[in-house]
């Protein structure tokens, strides 16, 4: 099961990418043959199949990739093929010759692959005339311009929705984060409930990368895409939330820890202690109000109330053995609060 696991994947490709991909096969078959009369379209179709990506952007990449790795196998072949011939030994060297040579230059897969396979489709169901090369490369050129061409036509996707919910989930967790730190130190903790508390605020790190995948995704999708232009501001503003809120998860991971590692049972005593748990709920509080969205029913709507956040606290000598902490704290709390009301440099 485990072996044969790799060969699936947990959801099918979307039906709208398939029937792409097909009607641009069939397309690049039924020109190529019109335009190029002799041979079966092979370049060209498997040009096509390569070629039709979720974003215009890759479908982009994979055309110049495939149309060089292409033109790179066929010459190679060509001029092998002139010199020595077609026979199996001379196919098998040059296969392994442009597996070399894509090493050495260092290319991407696409081309690293496609121009052994070229080389060895020329040499062994080809001849070694110019004319096959030329048309080769013009046929290859034709399926990857087809595929491009109904990539770019019809419905190419914009991916903001996965964005735009990836920043707004991690916004919430780090509000809720703060919250929790605050809640603890308003009691007695024990061993197990700081555990907790900083392994509940480890995972905003995958959440993180999560989104920061989710922005990448979704600005690959408005490259090169023409209703790219009316989301780019939607973009902007996950991505300048994101960038934000980088930051603030450093600042609220870095609280956790100094909590769980400096922590003990007298700590609630303290009155500036008291008074930063406040200061982390209003922190909370301003966070949910900059995330909030009426047009995002994902979105827990705050009231409608100005942000709660005071001047940083001015504290009196905390005891010996709690100055550590709370200085810890009170740093990123001011650096929490300049991230929030933008006050950052």
């Amino acid at each position: 099961m485990q072996i044969t696991a790799g060969l699936r994947i947990p959801q099918r490709l979307p039906a709208l990418q398939v029937v792409k991909t097909s009607v641009a096969v069939a397309l690049a078959w039924v020109v190529s043959q019109l335009l190029l009369p002799g041979e079966l379209p092979i370049f060209a179709a498997i040009a096509a199949i390569f070629v039709v990506q979720p974003s215009v952007n890759q479908s982009v990449g994979k055309a110049i990739e495939r149309s060089l790795g292409v033109i790179g196998g066929v010459v190679i072949a060509f001029v092998i093929g002139l010199i020595f011939g077609s026979s199996t030994w001379i196919v098998l060297l040059t296969i392994v010759l442009c597996i070399l040579l894509a090493w050495a230059l260092r290319l991407s897969p696409g081309s690293a692959n496609q121009i052994p396979i070229s080389a060895m489709l020329v040499l062994s169901i080809g001849a070694s005339t110019p004319e096959y090369s030329i048309y080769r490369i013009l046929e290859t050129i034709i399926g990857a311009g087809i595929a491009l061409i109904i990539n770019v036509a019809v419905v190419p996707p914009v991916l903001l929705a996965p964005a735009h919910d990836a920043v707004a989930l991690l916004g919430r967790e780090v509000a809720d984060t703060l919250d929790r730190a605050a809640a603890s130190l308003r009691a007695p903790q024990t061993n197990f409930q700081l555990e907790e508390l900083l392994l509940k605020a480890r995972l905003l790190r995958p959440m993180l990368t999560a989104a920061e995948g989710a922005i990448t995704g979704a600005q690959e999708s408005l490259t090169f895409n023409p209703r790219g232009a009316k989301h780019r501001n939607s973009l902007r503003a996950d991505i300048e939330q994101y960038e934000r809120l980088k930051a603030l998860v450093t600042r609220s991971l870095g609280m956790t820890r100094a909590l769980r590692d400096h922590y003990d049972d007298s700590l609630h005593l303290e009155p500036t202690v008291q008074a930063f748990s406040g200061e982390l709920c209003r922190a909370a509080h301003d966070l949910r109000l900059l995330l909030q969205n009426p047009d995002d029913p994902a979105v827990e709507m705050v009231p409608e109330e100005e942000p709660m956040l005071t001047a940083p606290l001015v504290i009196g000598t905390p005891h010996p053995e709690h100055w550590i902490l709370i200085g810890s704290l009170m740093e990123d709390l001011r650096r929490v609060r300049e991230e929030i009301v933008g006050e950052t440099d």
